[in-house]
């Protein structure tokens, strides 16, 4: 499902991605761990076709990224990626369903089809009675959940997430880990997974760690 192959990532002086190879097949889980600074985050970027190599390929499904515009990788992002941030990036001035909606109207969806579809993700997520609550009425787990319900909303192929359960206290961080691999199980769901907590990390179907912007 993810191929990147040879992935070099400069700032400046700064080499942060040395040559990175990664594989990884459909269906699978795999985490990645390492001190701050090890290049963790920036890959995660570029296998999301948020940021852009400075050297090498990204294939996702068979699909190369390597050479779209920014035009066409913001449509095959948006068809094919989901994604779950440490910080939820929920919009304020949206409730829990508009905000699960975003990718759907960004994509043209049929206004029906999306709304009954980010009313039963919400419900999925045990949320369905704070649909029309806005981000600042919600918990900080419930915040997160809106935030994997919009990442689900257009059915990717692909979820990516980095740190998600890094500001969440311990009881709503065991609930989110517990959600990736349920999303698995159900959906088949192919998973990439930052994270300095080891606990989520060993529990993928591979962990995989970096430093000095290789695997190790």
């Amino acid at each position: 499902m993810i191929q990147a192959t040879n992935i070099v990532k400069r700032f400046g002086d700064l080499e942060v991605l040395r040559g990175v190879n990664l594989s990884v097949d459909s269906g699978e889980v795999v985490s990645i761990v390492g001190a701050s600074g090890a290049g963790k985050t920036t890959l995660l970027q570029i296998l999301g076709t948020l940021d852009l190599p400075d050297g090498g390929d990204v294939s996702i499904g068979g699909h190369s990224t390597t050479g779209m515009s920014r035009r066409e990788l913001s449509a095959f992002r948006n068809a094919n990626l989901g994604f779950v941030f440490q910080f939820h990036r929920l919009l304020p001035e949206f409730n829990a369903l508009e905000n699960v909606l975003m990718p759907a109207w960004i994509a043209g969806a049929p206004e029906k089809d999306a709304k009954d579809r980010a009313a039963a993700l919400l419900d999925d997520l045990g949320l369905g009675h704070r649909t029309h609550h806005n981000p600042s009425e919600l918990s900080g787990g419930e915040q997160q959940r809106v935030a994997v319900a919009r990442a689900l909303m257009n059915q990717p192929r692909v979820l990516l997430a980095d740190e998600p359960s890094g500001n969440l206290d311990s009881e709503n961080a065991a609930m989110l880990h517990d959600l990736f691999f349920e999303l698995r199980e159900r959906h088949g769901q192919t998973i990439v997974l930052v994270t300095h907590n080891e606990q989520l990390a060993q529990r993928a179907d591979r962990m995989l760690r970096m430093a000095d912007g290789r695997f190790v």
